[in-house]
């Protein structure tokens, strides 16, 4: 059995180390959040000196793309991307309606009755899933079940 140098070990060392960053920096989950209250404004880029783009309201989910010092790049439901003020960012984990409009179900299937009609742009707390289905809850204690591919994030 043939041993490496001290300096091919080394190599090799660095070969594998910087393999396994880049797998872990390819492999990360999206990171999901919700904005933590009403008429916070999305940017062009990470400071209050940049255009506004757009507003959103509380509970609003947005992906984060990447952070810079304290700013969020993030993408919403329409794939629109700006910057937010990360301390507006919250954990907590909200869907939204990304179609036109959607049934919501007593269950989790398209055989359990009609509770409401929901329109694109409704947020939800999502609470759990069965067979492609989501049971979500709105703010106004309305709860039922909506097809998860009618809701962004779908992960």
């Amino acid at each position: 059995m043939r041993l490496l140098s001290p300096s091919r070990r080394g190599t090799v060392s660095l070969v594998i180390l910087l393999a396994l960053l880049l797998l872990a920096s390819t492999s990360r989950a999206a990171e999901y959040v919700s904005v933590n209250k009403d008429g916070v404004n999305i940017r062009s880029g990470p400071g209050v000196e940049n255009e506004i783009l757009w507003e959103v309201f509380a509970s609003f989910p947005l992906q984060v793309l990447k952070r810079t010092n304290d700013w969020a790049e993030v993408i919403d439901f329409e794939g629109d991307k700006g910057w937010i003020y990360a301390p507006l960012l919250d954990k907590e984990k909200t869907v939204i309606v990304k179609s036109d409009s959607v049934n919501m179900r007593s269950g989790p299937g398209t055989d359990s009755p009609v509770i409401a009609t929901v329109k694109q742009g409704v947020v939800f707390k999502p609470l759990e899933k069965k067979n492609g289905w989501v049971k979500v809850s709105h703010k106004d204690d309305l709860t039922g079940w909506i097809l998860g591919e009618l809701l962004w994030p779908n992960d």
